[in-house]
């Protein structure tokens, strides 16, 4: 089955039925056109361009980063237009010890355009360029600016290359599934920024506190302090707890907030990173899923390809899904669309079915098994017009 050229066009939805500042674009119409011949095909194409809501399940990961610069404004608008209903600034903080959204305290080299400006200078480590079989390097952290001098910078595309000899050629690093067509302005956020920015655009919120790079304490800034104050901007802009899904890969953090602000707490996220668990053993498992539950935890979110395995060359749920379930834990997953085209296997996000995974017709599929059959309440995504879009047709929250 061919979906049309108009079916296509007619994608970029405004929708007084669902929601009005919901569009979008073509890309979940070519998703469709992509899979093979299906039952969750048919009923997917017959979606294409019907009404779309703001949904809980699609959660903006950075904001829109396949075509945005990460934790930038207008990255944030976009996710939020695509009908995210739940937008991420992932926090760390700044050399006055004030919080803003960046992916880690030591990505402005790569995030940012940072190594134009007189700025460099403040660097950890200044640009280094590649030498005989030595990659170019840079380390500018959030930790070596004020907050004011990073305010003057603009986001760009994370990106590097490794083989330049100059700054320029550095900072020209984007893939080329990507694009450089709206980093041109880029705005930096501080957290606090961020939360006035949600909720005028009616969203939820999901802050990473982000490990940081430098020495704890910070000149008298602790790490309780640290997640402390995160969940204290939220109180000081009178947001209800319900509205916040606070994350950390780091568990110590995830039961500060269980312990001292129980209302967060209780949707606290743990992002569970962990390297030496084997999703199919659930032995390796380490704190087990009933020993995190039994500390308070309600909501884990591991990589997509832990929930995941292959059965027969089928997609099913992974040992350490239904390992969750069983203790009563709430899944998240991440993260959707950074992978680029999916034709050489999805790399590492899909390792765990990358025999199945043959190119981009594959994603929705992907997305209804974590769906229907792990059950998650959520994936985030790099382009959230594309759960958005399944949430809706599938009738998810």
């Amino acid at each position: 089955m061919r979906i049309s050229a108009f079916a296509l066009l007619g994608l970029a939805i405004s929708s007084t039925a669902f929601a009005s500042d919901v569009e979008l674009g073509p890309r979940p119409a070519y998703l469709v056109n992509l899979m093979e011949d299906s039952p969750l095909k048919t009923r997917l194409a017959a979606c294409i361009g019907q009404p779309v809501k703001r949904t809980d399940f699609s959660i903006s990961h950075r904001g829109a980063p396949l075509q945005f610069p990460e934790h930038t404004e207008e990255g944030y608008r976009a996710g939020a237009m695509m009908g995210a209903g739940i937008l991420e600034c992932d926090v760390t903080f700044t050399k006055d010890k004030e919080l803003v959204c960046r992916h880690s305290q030591n990505d402005l080299h790569t995030t940012t355009n940072i190594l134009a400006t007189d700025l460099a200078d403040k660097c950890t480590t200044g640009f280094i360029p590649a030498n005989g079989g030595d990659p170019a390097s840079a380390e500018c952290r959030t930790s070596d600016l004020t907050l004011a001098e990073l305010k003057s910078l603009r986001g760009k595309m994370d990106s590097a290359d490794k083989a330049a000899t100059t700054v320029e050629d550095y900072m020209r690093g984007t893939a080329p599934w990507r694009t450089e067509l709206y980093g041109e302005t880029g705005a930096l956020m501080t957290h606090r920024d961020s939360i006035a920015l949600f909720k005028d655009l009616g969203v939820k919120f999901t802050p990473e506190l982000k490990a940081p790079k430098v020495t704890m304490p910070f000149e008298g800034l602790a790490q309780t302090d640290y997640a402390q104050m995160l969940i204290d901007d939220y109180k000081s802009a009178d947001v209800s707890p319900q509205d916040v899904f606070p994350q950390s890969f780091n568990l110590e953090d995830v039961l500060y907030w269980i312990e001292n602000e129980p209302e967060f707490g209780k949707q606290a996220v743990y992002l569970d990173g962990r390297r030496n668990i084997d999703p199919m053993d659930p032995s390796t498992f380490s704190p087990s899923m009933a020993d995190l539950k039994k500390m308070g935890v309600n909501y884990i979110a591991p990589p997509l390809w832990v929930l995941l395995t292959l059965e027969e060359g089928k997609i099913v749920p992974s040992a350490y899904a239904e390992a969750a379930k069983e203790a009563d834990l709430n899944l998240i997953t991440w993260t959707l669309e950074r992978s680029g085209p999916l034709s050489g296997g999805g790399g590492w996000y899909y390792q765990s079915v990358s025999d199945a995974i043959d190119g981009d017709g594959k994603m929705l599929e992907v997305v209804d098994v974590l769906a229907q059959d792990v059950g998650v309440k959520g994936i985030f995504s790099d382009w959230p017009a594309t759960t958005s879009f399944y949430a809706s047709c599938m009738g998810l929250d």
